[in-house]
């Protein structure tokens, strides 16, 4: 049936892709859009101002974009157009944590003075069907055709450079005077005896999942395994997470991290802290997994184990070494590029998952804007001038840019640090979601605000408030002048804003105001 229910653009030289499965509506009309079998790789016509190599977030934003200022653009996917976030990322998890949280809405809405007989029942194939078929919708944004349309050469097929300056795909040969490369990343699982025997579930397979796991086990207590956990416990699944640090998302504010772990065990989400697996072994009822946690031995058996943590650059099968590209796969660093995005070959950049420090999406299409500016208009836009915030989507969600506190104090930068707690603030409290804070961080003595963490409902969508202000180089008391509907749970930003102007009030000031009201009087 064509790509499905079967792997697809696989090479010697990469780990196969997993099926398009099940092999149901949902997944043809995604597969017409993003690897259609009837597509026909055009004749390339002369030489390419731009050949971008990937169709993921970064290639799509970076094809489109030049495409769209008069570039002679060729555009090349391996696999699936829309790359991880689409087919195995942000859409397809989103969708699934969306149903997940319905779930734990239901089940809570007593609280609210709402009655329900029974609890609410989670139908795992309904959750995941809805997923296919929200996916293949928004799979229309990156259908071949679209980007056809919009005068790009689509050439479905493995790209690989032969010199430094032309690319071959499909036995085509594509000159360009510049390109970028945008080939992404792939999971990768810890080396444990047994893993691989027993079998394991990626981020490119779960959801290929249309039974439950009754029992699962999460390796990696990041963001990737933090969203997953909580939202297959929510959907009937027992999850255990086992993490190698003492606490998940340790790369975040510890406050926040600490509060997500409290939701985690409350909701009856196991961990394992301080862990690292030993082995794993298949037997007659599941998986077994030994383990040691702070020094001691321990098992465990699940029906199925995700791997959570642990990502590498898609270099392989590239033939980097023709085009004069330096990478280092085995740190981690993919492609290395300067500021400017530019790799060892001066005609050829790079975006995305294959070079970048950090794996999101929305990093992955500004680093695109930024490639077009510096490649094909003698741009000098810079990586490092780009105020980035991220959000991890569990609940509350967390969201975070610029520094946090240890991250200051590594830089030796001294701060100060305002915090609201959402209980104090009327929307949160009226919506009966309390857990979470504003904490703002600015330069010690000033009002420049050099970070935030939100954890809190819709921690997402507030805190581009505060990269925006970051960004335009607004300072904190000017945020608290900022009016904020009432009742918004918004209004925590402004309200830290208020704690920042109340620090300028010294003894020495309010005296003399004091002095002044009286005179006045």
């Amino acid at each position: 049936m064509g790509l499905l229910d079967k792997p697809i653009g696989t090479s010697e030289s990469s780990p196969p892709l997993p099926a398009l499965s099940p092999g149901d509506e949902y997944n043809s009309a995604l597969a017409a859009n993003v690897r259609p079998l009837d597509w026909v790789n055009p004749e390339p016509s002369g030489s390419y101002n731009l050949v971008v190599i990937g169709g993921g977030a970064a290639g799509l934003v970076a094809a489109a974009g030049a495409a769209g200022l008069g570039a002679k653009v060729a555009l090349v996917e391996k696999h699936l157009l829309g790359g991880d976030c689409l087919n195995y990322g942000c859409v397809p998890s989103k969708a699934v944590i969306r149903s997940s949280r319905a779930a734990a809405e239901v089940k809570a809405v007593h609280r609210f003075g709402v009655q329900l007989s029974g609890g609410p029942e989670v139908d795992f194939p309904a959750v995941m069907a809805r997923m296919r078929r929200v996916r293949a919708g928004i799979s229309r944004h990156d259908a071949a055709a679209r980007f056809r349309d919009l005068g790009v050469d689509v050439f479905l097929g493995e790209a690989r450079f032969l010199s430094r300056r032309t690319v071959e795909v499909a036995g085509r040969t594509l000159a360009f005077k510049k390109a970028v490369i945008a080939s992404g990343g792939r999971p990768v699982h810890p080396s444990v005896p047994g893993l691989e025997q027993a079998g394991y579930l990626t981020n490119e397979t779960i959801f290929s999942l249309t039974a439950r796991p009754e029992r699962l086990l999460i390796m990696g207590g990041g963001p990737i395994g933090c969203e997953f956990a909580q939202a297959l416990n929510r959907l009937g699944c027992r999850v255990t997470l086992l993490h190698k640090y003492d606490r998940v998302m340790n790369r975040e504010d510890g406050d926040a991290a600490e509060l997500i772990q409290q939701v985690f065990l409350r909701e009856g989400i196991d961990l394992i802290l301080n862990a690292r697996p030993l082995e794993v072994a298949k037997t007659a009822t599941g998986k077994l997994v030994k383990f040691e946690s702070a020094g001691l031995p321990g098992e465990i058996e699940v029906d199925e184990i995700l791997i959570g943590a642990g990502r590498a650059p898609n270099v392989e099968g590239l033939n980097l070494e023709a085009a004069g590209v330096k990478y280092e796969p085995g740190k981690g660093r993919g492609v290395l590029v300067n500021d400017f995005l530019q790799t060892s070959n001066r005609r050829i950049y790079a975006a995305g998952d294959i070079c970048l420090p950090y794996q999101f999406t929305h990093l992955a299409d500004a680093a695109a804007r930024i490639v077009i500016q510096n490649a094909l208009f003698f741009g000098r836009r810079k990586l490092s001038a780009l105020t980035i915030p991220w959000c991890t989507f569990t609940d509350p969600e967390v969201a975070h840019v610029g520094l946090n506190e240890a991250a200051a104090e590594k830089k030796g930068i001294k701060i100060d640090t305002f915090l609201k707690p959402f209980s104090e603030v009327d929307r949160a409290v009226l919506d009966g979601a309390e857990e979470g804070f504003v904490k703002i961080h600015v330069k010690k003595g000033t009002g420049r605000i050099v970070g935030a963490t939100i954890i809190g409902s819709h921690a997402g969508e507030m805190i581009s408030e505060v990269t925006a202000a970051m960004v335009g180089g607004m300072g904190l008391g000017t945020l608290a002048g900022v009016i904020h509907p009432y009742p918004t749970r918004a209004e925590a930003i402004r309200q830290a804003g208020d704690l920042y102007n109340r620090t300028r009030l010294t003894p020495r000031l309010k005296g003399f105001f004091t002095w002044f009201l009286s005179w006045r009087r």
